[in-house]
């Protein structure tokens, strides 16, 4: 399609950029990506990108921080419909996985170090720690209803984020499918069965009163 300078809205134009760029980047790899092939892809001038965004730095962190936005609101509504913190840390955890599996574009992207600096990308830094907090905020509710310690809440964070983003790795390396073939099950089912074991280990270690 001929580039056209009214082709979008200025809001659409950014919407219709970033979905070029994971269209680029689905079919054709991250290398594919630059403000001016982006253009082209959307059907718009050259220059057009720049309205938006001030480099290829700056598009790719606004996929990030569009990935980790998404990403928190699939954690919130998991937690939201959830009977107990133990049972929403466990379900999101799940929900971790599923998104990556869901979305590998945006998942590899969100965790590609130079997009994830705050001094150079502010934005995604917050969005990651907002995705982040959704966890904090559940584990806060598990303390405040007696199911775990509070003293240990940061290092239960680290280890449930440990968790997910160890499993939500193996699955989109392929790793976690290969190695439920073996064990005569599917990647999902291992999934939930490795967050189940931890959560029962948490049990033990801090059992309820």
């Amino acid at each position: 399609m001929p580039p056209t300078k009214d082709r979008y809205h200025h809001g659409d134009l950014r919407e219709e950029l970033l979905r070029a760029s994971l269209r680029l980047i689905d079919t054709e790899g991250l290398a594919a990506v630059s403000l001016r092939r982006v253009a082209r892809e959307a059907g718009v001038s050259p220059g057009a990108p720049y309205h938006h965004f001030t480099d290829r730095a700056a598009l790719l962190a606004a996929l990030a921080t569009r990935g980790f936005e998404l990403l928190g609101a699939a954690l919130i509504s998991t937690r939201d419909t959830t009977s107990s913190a133990r049972e929403a840390l466990i379900e999101m955890a799940e929900g971790y996985v599923g998104f990556a599996r869901e979305h590998p574009t945006y998942f590899r992207l969100m965790f590609r170090p130079e997009l994830s600096q705050p001094h150079n990308q502010p934005d995604t830094e917050d969005a990651g720690d907002a995705a982040f907090a959704v966890l904090e905020d559940t584990l806060a509710d598990a303390t405040r209803a007696g199911e775990l310690p509070a003293e240990d809440a940061e290092t239960l964070a680290l280890a449930w984020w440990s968790l997910a983003h160890g499993l939500a790795s193996l699955t989109l390396d392929g790793k976690l499918e290969a190695r439920s073939a073996h064990m005569g099950t599917t990647a999902a089912a291992l999934a939930d069965r490795v967050t189940r074991m931890f959560a029962d280990l948490i049990d033990s270690r801090w059992p309820q009163p």
